[in-house]
């Protein structure tokens, strides 16, 4: 039960994308926890359905690497047992309204918690954070640039939270609708007072999609003739998908004289996504590379978070036997030392991404912190055709364009690719998976500074304070229990509990 509880908010995910699903989609999950009839058993509950949680949204990697799915989810659904057992403490049994407050602001700072943990990138990364569901939704999107997708996280499970004490906890019901009402007022107050992006200019941006097409050098000659097919088409960028460029541009400089001649062709510098060992230094690099009409500009950025598994094993002496049950990768790619923002010709600074970097709001943030203007992030999802990923990875533009005020191109070999104005809201057609064209989108730019980028993940550290005030709260009451039984003394607590053994006879 625990594990199919914590199944059901997948389908608010892309491909589904039922993103009213959210609100409600944790509350059975709550109300096993909270009927649980010890906290160890909450315990459980919370580890088993983070664990189903996590197998659900990320099912489409299951002909990838098999059975190891499933140990990864259940080692990273840990991060979710303390919001089984906290669920348990707070809301079992019949509750107060002083429990059922600390409830909703609580269980929400926990979960921020779990999210941050299996976040990190060696642990798999931000992908399928909970308010990343609400992509679509304009008045939520105005939310993340306040707050970021932690401020939606953190609002969806309180709303979830006070729907289960409305159904199970009586007593407590005006407390609950009190805090449902502050998640409305939030959304609300948001909608009619956050700044919104301004959008000065714009920039044509075209993206390349070869499609489904086997072997870099078909895939190479094919983004080259629908290169071509964009002269005269007046675009300040051509942008190719993840792993366009199989083999090093130096030392194979008949590939960097063809990118330079299809610059001059099309009149704009072409950002291409090199994935080979590198001539300059040992080992295998994912690298945006701007390239000019002269050939490449000297502007490059190797890709730092690399896919747990698909790009590198983590411990691979320990774990390396994952490659004869899955299609993990047979070596590892190395990392790059820092993020870059690139100029165009024009002036125009975009911040280049690879791939499921795009996940990461401190990377976005960080890039638009050193000046971007335009985010741009090449990808490949050629593995997971007819999957729910091509949709949930495109989702995520929309996201991080809404969070930091700036445009994302989301560009890929083979869908889905997409465009994302400075607000989150769609710019054109999207590409499907089914395509093979190169499509020109005129984008807005965005100019400012959202309250995210400025002030950063306040929802996380306002979790962390709630929750370092329960925890030293509860280390209080202990503490002072611990004294009571120690005044009380030994012969006190004899006597508070009578015996049936006979009082023996003086001699």
């Amino acid at each position: 039960m625990a594990l199919a509880a914590g199944a059901l908010p997948a389908p608010a995910f892309p491909e589904p994308s039922l993103w009213w699903w959210a609100y409600g989609a944790l509350v059975p999950w709550l109300l096993l926890a909270r009927s649980a009839p010890t906290g160890r058993r909450a315990l459980l509950d919370g580890w088993l359905g983070g664990a189903g949680f996590l197998l659900a949204v990320h099912h489409w990697l299951m002909p990838s690497l098999h059975v190891f799915i499933v140990v990864l989810a259940l080692l990273l659904g840990l991060c979710w047992a303390p919001w089984g057992w906290l669920t348990h403490r707070l809301l079992h049994g019949r509750p107060g309204p002083g429990r059922v407050a600390a409830a909703l602001v609580l269980l929400p700072s926990v979960w921020l918690m779990a999210e941050l943990v299996r976040s990190w990138q060696y642990l798999g990364g931000p992908w399928g954070l909970l308010g990343a569901s609400q992509w679509q939704v304009a008045p939520a999107l105005r939310l993340a640039s306040v707050g970021g997708v932690w401020l939606l996280g953190f609002l969806l499970v309180m709303v979830n939270v006070t729907v289960c004490v409305l159904i199970a906890v009586a007593r407590a019901r005006a407390v609950a609708l009190a805090g449902l009402t502050a998640c409305g007022a939030a959304a609300a107050g948001a909608w009619a007072w956050a700044p919104q992006a301004k959008e000065p200019g714009t920039a044509r941006i075209a993206v390349v999609q070869p499609g489904v097409i086997q072997g870099p050098g078909p895939r190479f000659e094919r983004s080259a003739e629908l290169t071509r097919q964009l002269a005269d088409r007046h675009v300040d960028l051509v942008v190719w998908g993840e792993s366009s460029v199989g083999q090093d541009l130096t030392t194979h400089p008949e590939l960097s004289r063809r990118l330079a001649g299809l610059s001059r062709t099309v009149g704009a510098d072409l950002l291409v996504n090199v994935d080979a060992r590198r001539g300059d230094r040992p080992g295998i690099y994912k690298s945006s590379v701007l390239i000019g009409p002269d050939g490449p500009t000297g502007q490059r950025y190797d890709k730092m978070r690399l896919v747990p598994f698909g790009e590198y094993i983590p411990a691979r002496p320990l774990l390396g036997w994952a490659t004869s049950v899955g299609k993990a990768a047979g070596e590892d790619r190395h990392r790059g030392t820092g993020q870059v923002v690139m100029r165009l010709p024009d002036g125009l600074r975009i911040g280049p991404l690879v791939c499921f970097e795009s996940a990461f709001p401190d990377m976005s943030r960080a890039l638009v912190r050193d000046g971007a203007r335009m985010l741009v992030v090449q990808s490949s999802t050629s593995t997971f055709q007819g999957s729910w990923a091509p949709e949930q990875h495109a989702s995520l533009a929309a996201l991080r364009a809404a969070e930091t005020w700036r445009p994302m191109v989301h560009a890929t070999l083979t869908g889905q690719s997409a465009v994302f104005g400075p607000r989150g809201e769609p710019v054109g057609p999207r590409m499907s998976t089914d395509t093979s064209a190169a499509t020109v989108y005129t984008v807005p730019l965005g100019q400012g500074t959202s309250p995210y980028v400025r002030i950063g993940p306040w929802p996380v550290y306002g979790a962390m304070a709630a929750l370092a005030v329960f925890c030293a709260a509860e280390g209080r009451r202990a503490l002072s229990r611990r004294a009571d039984r120690r005044t009380s003394g030994p012969s006190d607590r004899r006597t508070d509990q009578p015996s049936d053994r006979p009082t023996p006879e003086r001699p």
